[in-house]
């Protein structure tokens, strides 16, 4: 006869050994403190990169290089006989014929490394977002519902580079000397939106998924959506910059607040054989209108979003709003002041990091406002 078993005895054998809490929690921080420390590093990256690329379009080295090799590329000419054939193919492009006729290949090196140095800036950001998320997938420290989010930005870059190839093959043929201004618009862009997503992604990380939930429940919906408002009409302004770039609208009119005594351009609207349209991607002076008057339109507003900010009851928050109205106004100073010289390297390229701060700014105040920060009476945050 089976022996009776005792009230409380264990029928199914040991039970397998379970982690405490706290583990669990540290391993969770450690998988999103590495992830936030990655996207960190590419955040960093992509903005040099994005600097590298005004630089290369301010000297004018955006079509010394005439083929795409995404991978052979990646090594530069190695002997002379290398850089004459490249020289020869950089001679067959209207660039050459029209502007640089007579160059030597000494001056063509100069256009040569930069572009070469911006492309592979690109490389080494594919390589390093490649690895990363490679490494984070095998060791399984992806945190929950991540992963998807971070392959979006990989293949983000992948799509960057295949349009900075379509930007720069329509500089190749007919009578053009420089790449397509809506088509280095768009390139600048989806930079800005990458830009913009690692960012987002680098503050969600910075706390953990309960934090958020608590502190969504103080979020100031309200600001949130005004943020989110000026962060679109910011993407409007940088577009219109990037056509303004593409032309070189900026040195068209050295005054301000007139456009050479006029506030509207009397040749605004003029075309050569070609349609209507055409003037609002390539005529200087409505180009150059269009981004002085979303200028005024987004400073106005960034000051009425911030004035609306003074009223929050966080003080982290108000901070945000308070440093993102500084840079804003120094924006707006530093585009007068570009425009006043007619927009030397220096100025321009000063005008589009700034331009990548105030992005960053606005991103981080519109976060605060979804999932603000609590702090003591004395500043200290809970």
């Amino acid at each position: 006869m089976a022996e009776k078993r005792k009230l409380f005895e264990e029928v199914s054998g040991p039970r397998p050994a379970v982690q405490p809490v706290g583990v669990l929690i540290a391993q969770a921080r450690g998988a999103r403190r590495g992830v936030r420390a990655w996207l960190i590093v590419l955040f960093v990256m992509v903005a040099v990169m994005i600097a590298v690329g005004g630089l290369t379009r301010l000297t004018d080295s955006g079509l010394s290089i005439t083929e795409w090799r995404p991978v052979t590329g990646a090594l530069p000419p190695l002997t002379e006989a290398d850089w004459q054939a490249e020289f020869t193919k950089y001679q067959q492009i209207p660039q050459y014929e029209l502007v640089n006729r007579g160059m030597t290949l000494a001056d063509f090196k100069t256009l040569y490394w930069w572009e070469w140095g911006h492309r592979q800036l690109g490389r080494v950001i594919g390589l390093v977002w490649a690895l990363g998320f490679a490494g984070f997938l095998l060791a399984r420290q992806i945190p929950p519902g991540w992963a998807g989010r971070l392959l979006l930005l990989g293949a983000l870059g992948g799509l960057q580079g295949a349009v900075g190839w379509w930007m720069v093959s329509s500089g190749l043929g007919g009578r053009m000397v420089s790449v397509a201004s809506y088509r280095l618009a768009v390139h600048l862009g989806l930079a800005f939106v990458i830009l913009g997503l690692l960012a987002w992604y680098a503050l969600q990380l910075g706390r953990s998924e309960a934090a958020l939930m608590q502190a969504r429940r103080g979020g100031e919906r309200g600001l949130a959506r005004l943020t989110g408002g000026l962060l679109a009409a910011v993407f409007v302004q940088i577009v219109l910059g990037a056509l303004v770039a593409g032309i070189d609208a900026g040195r068209a009119f050295p005054t301000w607040p007139s456009m050479n005594g006029e506030f509207f351009p009397s040749n605004a609207l003029y075309t050569v054989g070609a349609p209507l349209w055409t003037a609002f991607f390539e005529n200087p002076g409505l180009v150059q209108f269009m981004h002085r008057m979303m200028a005024y339109a987004v400073f106005v507003f960034g000051l009425c979003v911030w004035w609306r900010a003074r009223h929050s009851a966080h003080q982290v928050t108000r901070r945000a709003f308070g440093a993102m109205a500084i840079v804003l106004a120094a924006q707006v100073a530093l585009g007068i002041v570009t425009v006043l010289h007619a927009a030397p390297w220096h100025l321009g390229i000063a005008h589009q990091v700034t331009a990548v701060a105030l992005w960053v700014l606005i991103l981080r105040a519109g976060h605060l406002a979804r999932w603000p920060v609590t702090t003591s009476l004395r500043g200290a945050r809970i």
